[in-house]
């Protein structure tokens, strides 16, 4: 009887000490697991510190098969390849976390995206293409996939299907991408007008006016198209509409505007409208404009006296390079020879300034472009305001 009272007594204590033992064994066999993983995770570290990426992939991969966590770092990683510009090893590495059986649909859809842009990185525009296309055929992410299919539209000018997936982004956020709609428009309208089709031209400006009324794009080329047209007089309309909407765009549209206004025989509009742009303009543009149409109707003097009380109130490099030009045929011997050594300082400054910059990512260009050949944004490329430039 106290043998087997004894023997009851003891199964709540042995099933404690199994219990402790058991736990002990289990984080014995955990921090072995974590001290496998730190060893691999450092040595897969030192392999890329070491320029070795294809030991630190094949460590990093097998890592990625202990811990579901990893998978994180993996797509840090391949982000961090295709920057570099090693496109094959973030394919491989991105392909890899595809297949992986175990992976939630979740990280499966992220890492489809980031295989996507691997293909885009690569050139490789049609697989790009059909992966981004399954991915909003499923709703998965459909936003970012559709911004990469715009995109890609975009570089292979398609810009009927880039229009369309535009309006599916629209509806799908709830933003506005219809300054971007305007300008695939105008790429149609452009392409259009160089074929010769020029009520078609006509017809896509009309759309893009319809997404943005104030697009300084579409009023240009408008402008433009009445111009070849020889109906100098809507040209002139279209020009001014152009600079109204959007004043930044001064020295690209002044221009064609100051040829329509002397076809059009309306200089003194044309005075008119300059003079009025003188206090909303600080450039330097509207000034030389003015200087030759003071030259032609007043003479040297009055164009030279004029632009020099300008350009004591907004100096510039270019202002000074017309007044030096203006003033040679009247300087002679020793002192012409130091103006045309001015000159041509002066100009080699303008030459190797950018007069244009990106408001967006800051790419500085010599040229005006509609959409910024780094960020890929439109109508951010603005001149540039400063004493060497505009």
């Amino acid at each position: 009887m106290n043998l087997m009272y004894v023997l009851v007594s003891l199964v709540p204590a042995a099933f404690v000490l199994g219990w402790w033992a058991s736990r002990q064994i289990g984080a014995r066999r955990s921090g072995a697991e974590v001290s496998e993983l730190s060893s691999d995770y450092f040595r897969g570290l030192n392999y890329l510190l070491n320029e070795e990426q294809d030991k630190a992939i094949e460590v990093f991969l097998k890592l990625a098969e202990y811990n579901r966590d990893t998978v994180e770092t993996h797509l840090a990683l391949g982000n961090l390849f295709r920057r570099r510009g090693e496109v094959d090893r973030a394919i491989r590495l991105h392909q890899h976390l595809v297949s992986r059986p175990g992976l939630s649909d979740a990280m499966k859809t992220v890492a489809l995206l980031e295989l996507g842009e691997d293909y885009m990185r690569a050139g490789l525009l049609d697989r790009a293409e059909a992966l981004f296309s399954d991915l909003v055929a499923m709703d998965a992410h459909a936003p970012s996939a559709l911004r990469h299919l715009i995109a890609i539209y975009q570089h292979e000018r398609d810009w009927h299907k880039a229009i369309e997936h535009a309006r599916r982004l629209e509806v799908m956020t709830g933003e506005d991408e219809t300054p971007m709609i305007a300008q695939f428009y105008c790429e149609l309208a452009d392409r259009a007008r160089q074929h010769g089709a020029r009520a078609e031209a006509r017809d896509y400006l009309s759309l893009a006016f319809e997404c943005q009324p104030d697009c300084v794009r579409a009023f240009m080329l408008t402008g433009r198209l009445q111009a070849e047209d020889s109906h100098h007089e809507e040209a002139v309309v279209a020009y001014e509409a152009a600079i109204n909407a959007d004043i930044a765009f001064t020295p690209e549209i002044l221009p064609p505007l100051l040829d329509s206004y002397a076809r059009s025989r309306q200089m003194s509009r044309a005075e008119s409208f300059l003079s009025d742009m003188l206090g909303r303009y600080h450039g330097v543009s509207p000034v030389l404009a003015l200087t030759r149409l003071y030259r032609q109707r007043d003479g040297e003097r009055a164009a030279i006296d004029f632009l020099t009380a300008q350009l004591r109130q907004r100096p510039s490099v270019r202002g000074l390079m017309a007044l030096i030009d203006a003033t040679m045929d009247k300087i002679e011997g020793e002192a012409r020879d130091n103006f045309l050594i001015l000159r041509d300082l002066t100009r080699k400054l303008i030459e190797g300034q950018a007069m244009y910059r990106c408001s967006r990512c800051g790419f500085g260009a010599k040229a005006h472009h509609w959409q910024c050949p780094s960020c890929k944004n439109w109508s951010t490329i603005r001149p540039i305001h400063g004493v060497a430039s505009e």
